[in-house]
Parts: C-alpha cells; structure tokens; sequence
C-alpha cells in the first residue's frame, strides 16, 4: 500500500531538518524496513513536507515503531523541528492524504 502524508517543518529549522535527513541512524532505517516499509520519500516546498510511504501495512507499520526507543529518540528530536508532526496513534494510521488522481 502506498501512503501519502503531509508534515510542515518549522521556517527557522529547515536545514536542521534536511542536515537530520542525511544522518538517519542506520538503526531507525532497518527498523522502518523490518516494520514493512518498502520506501519512504519525503519532498519540500517551502516549509510543507509530503511524505509518500510504499508498505505492506501502514497501521502495522505505526504499531511496531511507536515505542520502539530509536525511533522515540527520532520523534523527539523531529518534534523540535516540526510545527506538524508524523502521527503515531491508532488514529493517525488513517490520517493519509486522500488521493485525487493516479495515471
């Protein structure tokens, strides 16, 4: 399944968030792997960050990160340079974006 979201970094932390990008800890990535993460891509405009997730299931996906400590070192550090962050509860397995039009 593919999964679209929208995040928003803070104006004054944008090269802080792409400096973090190119640092993530090999840790967090293989465990978004072993969670059924096939992709993940996240662009920016402006402040506004769409993320498109390629997973096997992403409430699955959600569940096993959440408190995984790796990936709660992550959020925090994330959450300092967010104004919208990646929702982790149940109710954010369903919080992707719509989609409108595929070709």
């Amino acid at each position: 399944m593919r999964v679209a979201l929208h995040t928003k970094v803070r104006a004054d932390r944008v090269a802080e968030y792409e400096q973090a990008h190119r640092e993530v800890p090999a840790e967090l990535t293989e465990a978004i792997r072993a969670a059924g993460a096939r992709s993940w891509t996240i662009w920016r405009s402006g402040t506004d960050l769409f993320h498109v997730i390629d997973c096997e299931d992403y409430a699955r996906l959600l569940a096993e990160l959440e408190g995984l400590p790796v990936n709660v070192a992550w959020q925090a550090r994330m959450a300092e340079l967010l104004d919208v962050v990646h929702d982790y509860s149940a109710e954010g397995s369903s919080a992707g974006l719509p989609q409108v039009w595929e070709l």
